[in-house]
């Protein structure tokens, strides 16, 4: 019977921890912006932000040296795609940079004054374009339109050049090789698409940290000792017990935030989704457990609450990159992959992207489920280790207060018997 009491007394204190860290949770503002507000607000934020997936009508200015025909068609090509917009025309170069530097216009279009000679004489015609490179994107639409404007434009060249008496023998001089350009994974070829589902399952564990680190720094100012347990509180004797029901509160939270950013944004902006919810179901319930120990681990290092804000925040953007989404894995120094086995978003970005944007099935990402529950597992028990030594810590000081207040005593009597 003593070891079912101890089961049903160590259930209770089980209970007893999920309950007064779920009343934390609900009176502290500083947790419910992190567990609630920013989960359901910041994809929305970002994804608005991104809805549009790639960038349209950029702004360029046009320098036309050659003012031909021939010309005067390449800029209304370019005009007339749905990337560039022709927004100023300049005398000369010295100008054009000045709308660059302005920031009035994105990148130059600048036609030489031989450029129609040249095509008529047999010549390779050329045509200069000068981008800001500050912003990729921008970059991106402006050379691309200029490339396929004049590729375009060549192949009505060499048709009109070619001497063909048949539309046929004009498409096989001009593309004897035909291609489709379908883009795998990201149809739209958006940004969004390509970067926003790693950066919610990034949100998640950003916020989940943030949540129990302002939970364990709110314990330690409140505490008039600066314990992170409650001294000479028995229900806090355990550290599995301890764990269990910090973990119970956090689960039981983002259960609900997990599916909101893993299945409701994406479906709200219309992200990719090809992975059923039983698949996301089995990768995201190691992937939350493992952010709720890992954030229990790092809880424990924080004495106030603003320590992990900063430490978190710090280390959000190499996290991202880390997760081999926005800058090629095979590309980063062996070391830094090391570090990367550190985080659960690592491997949950991955494993996310790859079920729910290529349509990889559960044996593809199972070395990314597999070091999940690892992580899972080992920063369950750097967890219970962590607050073991706490627990110890706490005794350590009851005892040596006892002890301090009983030599006290002792003194205090002796002193009177003195006086008597």
């Amino acid at each position: 019977m003593s070891i079912f009491r101890k089961i049903y007394e160590d259930l209770q204190h089980v209970c007893y921890i999920w309950r007064r860290e779920m009343k934390q949770v609900v009176k502290d503002e500083g947790m419910l912006i992190f567990f609630i507000l920013v989960p359901i607000a910041y994809p929305l934020l970002y994804s608005w932000i991104y809805n549009n997936e790639t960038i349209h009508e950029v702004p360029v200015c046009v320098i036309d040296m050659s003012h031909t025909a021939l010309s005067r068609e390449f800029v209304r090509k370019c005009d007339a795609s749905a990337d560039v917009r022709v927004a100023y025309y300049a005398q000369d170069l010295d100008e054009g940079i000045s709308l660059v530097s302005r920031q009035l216009v994105k990148g130059i279009y600048f036609i030489p004054s031989d450029f129609e000679s040249n095509i008529l004489r047999m010549k390779q015609g050329t045509v200069s374009v000068y981008c800001d490179m500050s912003l990729m994107l921008t970059y991106k639409a402006i050379f691309q339109t200029a490339q396929l404007v004049s590729l375009n434009m060549g192949k009505n060249i060499q048709a009109r050049l070619g001497g063909h008496y048949t539309s046929r023998e004009e498409a096989i001089a001009t593309q004897p090789l035909d291609y489709a350009d379908v883009p795998i994974f990201n149809p739209q070829g958006g940004y969004g698409s390509f970067v926003l589902p790693a950066v919610l399952i990034l949100i998640l564990q950003q916020t989940l940290v943030l949540g129990i680190g302002l939970s364990a720094g709110t314990a330690r100012e409140e505490s008039p000792h600066k314990m992170l347990v409650p001294v000479g509180d028995k229900r806090y004797e355990s550290s599995f017990a301890i764990v269990l029901g910090k973990a119970m509160c956090y689960f039981m939270i983002y259960a609900v935030m997990g599916a909101w950013l893993t299945a409701g944004v994406p479906r709200l902006f219309h992200f990719p989704q090809l992975a059923t919810w039983q698949s996301l179901l089995t990768i995201m319930v190691p992937y939350v457990l493992a952010c709720i120990f890992f954030g229990i681990v790092v809880s424990c290092l924080v004495k106030y609450r603003e320590n992990v804000m900063l430490l978190m925040v710090f280390i959000s953007v190499p996290l991202l990159f880390l997760t081999g989404i926005s800058w090629p894995q095979s590309n980063m120094p062996g070391w830094l992959q090391g570090i990367a086995w550190l985080f659960p978003s690592t491997f949950g970005a991955r494993a996310y992207v790859r079920m729910n944007s290529m349509g990889a099935t559960l044996a593809d990402v199972f070395t990314e489920y597999r070091v999940l529950w690892i992580q899972a597992g080992v920063y369950f028990l750097l967890a219970v280790a962590v607050y073991r030594y706490h627990i110890v810590r706490s005794r350590r000081f009851v005892k040596e207060r006892l002890q301090f207040l009983k030599h006290n005593r002792e003194a205090r009597q002796d002193a009177v018997k003195t006086t008597d």
